[in-house]
């Protein structure tokens, strides 16, 4: 027996506005968001912020003294683009789950994005420290919601 439309519709407008919230309060965080990373020789540590800008440069016990210019470019550039790749991870896997269909309600179906697009390949491929932490996958409105993404 099917559900009357109105508690369909009841159900759809209860999601519709938890995810609303939910976007609002995963906007906010986004916007505090910041990702540091050192380069591989140790000398510089480049911080960018939520859109991916750089927003400082640390060069690290004086090491960029015995650098040509050449290297220490490298090595800012180095840290620069993967503290980008770090902070666009995180935007990926903090909007992901508002790209998936409702459990609840099937007609709000889930739409694709098309990462490798908005991001570059590079943020697909997997990060050795990123699974090494074992990090929550689970955004805390899905928490909030009651929902843990599994069916």
């Amino acid at each position: 027996m099917t559900e009357p439309l109105e508690k369909r519709l009841e159900k759809a407008m209860a999601e519709l506005q938890a995810a609303q919230e939910a976007v609002a309060r995963t906007e906010r965080e986004l916007r505090q968001a910041s990702f540091a990373v050192l380069s591989s020789d140790r000398a510089v540590r480049a911080t960018v912020g939520p859109q991916g800008e750089l927003t400082g440069i640390e060069f690290l016990e004086n090491k960029y003294r015995d650098m040509s210019p050449q290297e220490l470019a490298a090595s800012v550039l180095e840290a620069a683009s993967a503290a980008r790749v770090k902070m666009n991870r995180h935007v990926m896997k903090a909007m992901a789950p508002f790209t998936e269909p409702s459990s609840n309600v099937p007609e709000l179906k889930g739409f694709e994005l098309d990462w490798e697009r908005i991001f570059g390949p590079e943020v697909l491929h997997e990060d050795d420290e990123d699974t090494a932490r074992g990090g929550r996958d689970t955004p805390a409105w899905r928490d909030a919601l009651g929902e843990d993404g599994e069916d």
